[in-house]
């Protein structure tokens, strides 16, 4: 069959039993691989959302993770434990993509070889951590702000310190990463009061 008839002739041929079944099937095969290959890029994304994912490079599980688990993000009276992606993953999908592309800097540092023993770890940290700083002061600490909020804290449950400086962070605009660096990783050497 020719399709030169025009509109009416292919709007014909479209409503013939062969072609419907043909088309209808071309568009659940279409959305059957969609969600077969939207389910496994999301595995696969998730699977690198884990702790044990992140410490299974030894630059993690030998040098920051034994400083995390002395922590209180890591054991405290309550039970609840915060994980690496918790801290350093976004949970809202656009900002976690953004996040993965820019951690594939830091698999390419273990890859050339340039952070691959502890020494190596210790002199690239600083360098390391304010990136890390940078990302999170950028988000107004969007990760830290999962778990806590200001407008959720009980000011009178809190030290007369942490009260004030709290109600002082709130009026100057500064976010948590500003006065809570080394919270859950010791501060590399070499700080500086900007670092500060």
């Amino acid at each position: 069959m020719t399709l030169h008839h025009g509109k009416k002739g292919i709007w014909a041929w479209l409503r013939r039993p062969s072609a419907s079944i043909s088309l209808g099937g071309l568009l659940l095969a279409g959305i059957a691989l969609g969600i077969f290959f939207w389910g496994g890029f999301n595995t696969a994304l998730e699977a690198t959302n884990t702790e044990a994912f992140c410490i299974s490079c030894h630059e993690m599980r030998d040098n920051v993770y034994p400083e995390y688990k002395e922590t209180v993000h890591y054991s405290n009276r309550t039970g609840v434990r915060a994980t690496c992606p918790d801290c350093h993953v976004p949970k809202d999908w656009t900002y976690k993509m953004i996040r993965k592309v820019q951690a594939s800097k830091e698999l390419w540092g273990k890859l050339a070889g340039t952070i691959d023993t502890r020494e190596k770890f210790e002199a690239k940290r600083l360098e390391l951590a304010r990136h890390e700083w940078q990302r999170m002061k950028a988000s107004d600490s969007r990760e830290c702000r999962n778990c806590h909020g200001l407008e959720s804290m009980n000011p009178e449950l809190q030290k007369q310190r942490a009260r004030k400086q709290h109600q002082m962070a709130t009026e100057d605009g500064m976010t948590c990463i500003d006065c809570h660096k080394g919270i859950a990783h010791h501060k590399p050497e070499g700080m500086t009061d900007d670092d500060e």
